[in-house]
């Protein structure tokens, strides 16, 4: 029996609040790359404007980027896309046709998916601005004072101190304020079928097909209306910015209403970012501590080290006879993997990192992105324990 692609009623999904109750077991001062300089700045600033007038809106409902029409349903590769999807998933032929009737290309998807042109180099404190700043803490304040008993919970169950979670919902959408303006079905099915050329676009289609895949189950699994789905222009939805296939394999009912709803539930949204984070190997029982900086010797014999992978894998012994010379000492019988990050014209930071900072790069596979997730959930600690 073919099961309809649209719901017959669409179910009210509600926004839980939790109670502020949670302490976390992560001290303060740990686990941070960012200076004492610029933390100091950052709490002074955050801690000059009150809380309480900072609050993360949310956009309204409504998309930006309306598209061209282009009459995807009768492409023949969307044809036979279509075609799969009610052979493998029993979806109603027909509506398909008509769901895929009112999609739009949405060539601002196509532009932003393009290599950017060469610029400048890397700079890590100038990303790094970007996200530990005030209005970003404050509103992190906010939003952990509000779900403290959901973090607190979360970190309970996945062992993910709750730092990390704020840190990452933080740098994903400022905690619901930018969640994407994009229709998802526009934009998962333009870069399925109309990426951009470039060496990997054949690899590239195949990964948003299936996507859209996911996001017509999801939407069905869900009683969602798979038009009224908005995110990122690569498709990713919610508070947490997970793409369709994430949300299918990792997101969670955290707050036990029957449904996943990443877009207006914090909590379901704390939930599935810490089970994410668990599934791409964090460690309850690693050490608090993530990253460690160190210094690096004039005959680079420690460069073999660099771009090695997103994962621990080298023993500190050696390193240090590499010429990486540690700060502050790690645990002598974890791995490690060698970190770099660029300044531009200005001297590389180096850092030693364990298993959990590269569980955070299975978020975004970016040593710039994990950091500032370290960073901004640090800055927020501080700023709410004062």
């Amino acid at each position: 029996m073919r099961r309809s692609l649209l719901p017959i009623k669409y179910p009210a999904l509600s926004l839980l609040l939790s109670l502020p109750l949670c302490l976390s077991n992560v001290q303060a001062g740990e686990n941070s790359n960012i200076s004492a300089a610029d933390r100091a700045r950052a709490v002074r600033a955050a801690k000059a404007q009150p809380v309480k007038k900072v609050v993360a809106k949310k956009a309204p409902a409504k998309f930006d980027f309306e598209g061209e029409f282009v009459d995807y349903a009768n492409w023949k590769e969307v044809r036979a896309f279509l075609d799969d999807m009610a052979a493998k998933h029993g979806f109603d032929r027909a509506e398909l046709d008509t769901l895929f009737g009112k999609v739009r290309y949405v060539d601002t998807t196509v532009q932003l998916m393009k290599p950017a042109p060469p610029g400048k180099p890397k700079n890590w404190q100038a990303y790094s601005a970007r996200f530990i700043e005030p209005v970003r803490i404050n509103a992190g304040v906010k939003f952990w004072n509000d779900n403290a008993e959901a973090l607190a919970r979360a970190e309970r169950e996945y062992g993910v101190p709750a730092e990390i979670i704020v840190g990452i919902i933080g740098v994903e959408t400022v905690y619901g304020r930018n969640t994407g303006r994009f229709r998802v079905l526009d934009a998962l099915t333009t870069l399925a079928f109309s990426y951009p050329e470039s060496p990997t676009r054949a690899a590239r289609m195949e990964f948003f097909k299936g996507e859209l895949e996911n996001a017509l189950l999801f939407a069905r699994k869900d009683g969602i209306d798979p038009l009224t789905l908005l995110g990122s222009y690569a498709g990713a939805i919610g508070l947490p910015q997970f793409m369709p296939s994430s949300i299918m394999k990792y997101a969670v009912d955290f707050d036990g209403d029957s449904h996943i709803d990443l877009r207006n539930s914090t909590t379901d949204a704390i939930g599935s970012v810490a089970h994410f984070l668990v599934e791409h190997g964090w460690r309850r029982d690693d050490p608090a501590i993530s990253v460690y900086p160190v210094t690096v010797s004039a005959n680079q014999a420690w460069e073999k080290f660099i771009g090695q992978g997103l994962q621990a894998k080298y023993r500190l012994d050696e390193l240090q006879s590499a010429g990486v010379s540690v700060v502050a000492a790690p645990p002598p019988n974890m791995l490690f993997g060698l970190i770099d990050l660029q300044n531009g014209s200005e001297a590389t930071e180096y850092s030693l990192a364990t298993n959990n900072f590269f569980a955070i790069t299975q978020y975004n596979r970016s040593y710039f992105y994990a950091m500032s997730v370290i960073d901004l959930g640090k800055a927020i600690s501080q700023v709410r324990a004062r």
